[in-house]
């Protein structure tokens, strides 16, 4: 719901703020005052077209900010979290729309810049406006079909529906894309199948790539390795002076000495094991040498096998290493190519969903019909009482050529405002303030339903008066008990019924005219009321007369309010 209301420097509005209330509010006063400014503050607010001529004159900035409670929107809140723009403390949603002089405008939700794209699809989530010179979401077909299924009750059918359609599409699409990698790509997938059989073909291992290398280093050095080695082990224990003869030889010589000094045993000791150490390694060397040998087979073996590895690897400019990630990658590719078995899957699964989606589609038809004579009935019953004496609404139902989200018909309400006038398409026959009023009928329909928390009427009393606006003040009075609703009014009959009450007025300054909006109290809503009824010339018959009304009013719904409201001022 719409909380408050504040404007800088918009039009004739100096300084505004306003803290609005649940339940119905009448905007009033004088032709002229400036109340439909208020509402064209808050489109703007909401992503509407921004431009220079709204500053107030002599002004560098209009800003326009708008503050709404989400706390019982998980709907609203879902799509603010996707957008990154998270509600405040306590389930606040603060929307503020800046234009400076040269036209450019910014918008901001709860502190962060937003487009004026997000700020009207904010909006449409928040508020439903309702003018005479709109091109109100009432017109849209999606919205006209939107309304039947809430009507009809059939809102989670149709979700199943586009649910349907979009798993069927979606497998269309991935056959129709096979078929045409068949018809386009046939060189292209003997080509990645080649790819992968020589990959495949190398039984690449990280692991035995590097035992294969090691293994061929020490083959093709083999000659070296067993000069190296037996040099090596002859000099540790094999030769007449090698170093375990020495070794042993100085351990002897030390034993001597250390029996006049015993400070030499230590190292008597460190050469007694380096004695055994050289024996260990001269003993490992043997081993070694045993086990070596030179296997020019298996030298050749190696060398093609190191050469078709490095051959592959320059070929895809890659590193051995990578070969197995690159083979992979070539068996998806060649999986997303897919082949005749493939393609009848997908063949058989579309068939399937199709199946499927138009079954749930037929239901959801079905369904459609019969809402759409309850619905052209029950409206056309409430035109009768708003001034179109003979009019009538039925809703189309016409198949569509191909399938859609929306199901296998589109939905158009057709209309005939008056008796002796044909049907034709809502947006084309209606006048504004006879769709103002067909869309309130509507609203009071899905009261029970309706998502939208905030709902706006301007001019919907334009051409009527009397008895008719008294159905008019008892529709929006009954649209109060379940929504927050906001009427731009000039008919007593239809204020009466308004839960809270404002006067809109202009007042001159050394400025110029600037706008003055007061809420109303019990008192002042009868001078107010007895302003509309009698002109500037008020009498105590026409105060009587507007204290009843405001009596029945009372009767005939919610109490209208009583307690003296915070006087809210067009300058501070």
């Amino acid at each position: 719901m719409l909380r408050a209301l504040s404007i800088r420097d918009y039009v004739i509005v100096e300084r505004l703020d306003l803290e609005l209330a649940a339940g119905f509010s009448a905007l009033t006063g004088e032709t002229g005052a400036g109340k439909s400014i208020l509402l064209d503050a808050l489109k703007l607010a909401l992503g509407e077209r921004a431009e220079a001529s709204v500053l107030r004159p002599g002004a560098a900035r209009a800003e326009v900010s708008a503050d709404f409670d989400v706390a019982r929107l998980p709907a609203v809140r879902e799509w603010l979290t996707a957008q990154d723009l998270d509600e405040g403390e306590g389930g606040e949603c603060v929307v503020r729309r800046t234009i400076d002089a040269s036209g450019r405008s910014r918008g901001f939700v709860n502190g962060r810049p937003a487009t004026a794209a997000q700020l009207r699809e904010l909006g449409e989530r928040l508020v439903d406006i309702h003018g005479q010179h709109e091109h109100q979401m009432l017109v849209k077909r999606d919205r006209q079909r939107e309304l039947l299924d809430v009507f009809g009750g059939s809102r989670e059918m149709a979700r199943e529906v586009a649910a349907a359609f979009s798993a069927w599409r979606r497998v269309a699409e991935q056959r129709a894309a096979r078929e045409n990698a068949q018809r386009t790509s046939a060189r292209e997938r003997e080509l990645v199948a080649h790819e992968v059989r020589e990959l495949e073909s190398l039984e690449f291992d990280r692991a035995r790539w590097a035992d294969e290398q090691s293994e061929h280093r020490r083959l093709a050095h083999a000659q070296e390795l067993i000069e190296s080695v037996s040099e090596c082990a002859a000099s540790l224990d094999e030769s007449e002076d090698s170093v375990t003869s020495r070794l042993a030889h100085a351990q002897s010589r030390l034993a001597d000495a250390a029996t006049l000094d015993p400070a030499l045993e230590e190292a008597r000791r460190d050469a007694q094991t380096a004695a055994v150490h050289a024996q260990e390694a001269a003993q490992q060397l043997r081993r070694y040498l045993q086990k070596l040998e030179v296997d020019p087979a298996r030298l050749s073996q190696l060398d093609a096998r190191l050469k078709a590895v490095l051959d592959v690897a320059r070929k895809y400019r890659i590193e051995p290493d990578e070969i197995p990630q690159l083979l992979t990658e070539r068996r998806e590719h060649l999986e997303s190519l897919g082949g005749v078995e493939s393609l009848e899957q997908l063949k058989a699964e579309e068939a399937r969903l199709e199946k499927a989606y138009r079954a749930a589609a037929s239901k959801l038809s079905a369904a459609r019909e019969a809402a759409a004579r309850k619905l052209g009935e029950a409206v056309t019953r409430t035109m009768q009482e708003l001034a179109m004496n003979g009019g009538r609404l039925e809703v189309a139902l016409v198949p569509l050529e191909a399938p859609s989200a929306g199901g296998l018909e589109s939905v158009e309400l057709m209309v005939a405002a008056h008796a002796g006038q044909q049907l034709a398409a809502l947006a084309r026959t209606a006048s504004g303030g006879e769709l103002s009023r067909i869309s309130l009928a509507i609203q009071v329909l899905l009261t029970d339903e309706a998502s939208v928390p905030t709902l706006v009427f301007d001019e919907v009393d334009a051409g009527i008066g009397g008895g008719v606006a008294e159905v008019v003040g008892r529709l929006l009075q009954s649209l109060g008990r379940h929504h927050q609703v906001l009427c731009v009014t000039h008919l007593a009959q239809v204020a009466s019924h308004a839960r809270h009450q404002w006067r809109v007025s202009k007042q001159g300054s050394a400025q110029g005219t600037v706008a003055h909006v007061e809420p109303l109290d019990a008192d002042s809503r009868i001078e107010e009321i007895a302003r509309m009824l009698g002109g500037l010339k008020l009498t105590d018959a026409t105060r009587r007369h507007a204290q009843e009304m405001l009596q029945n009013a009372a009767a005939a719904g919610t109490p209208v309010r009583r307690e003296k409201g915070r006087a809210v001022t067009g300058r501070r």
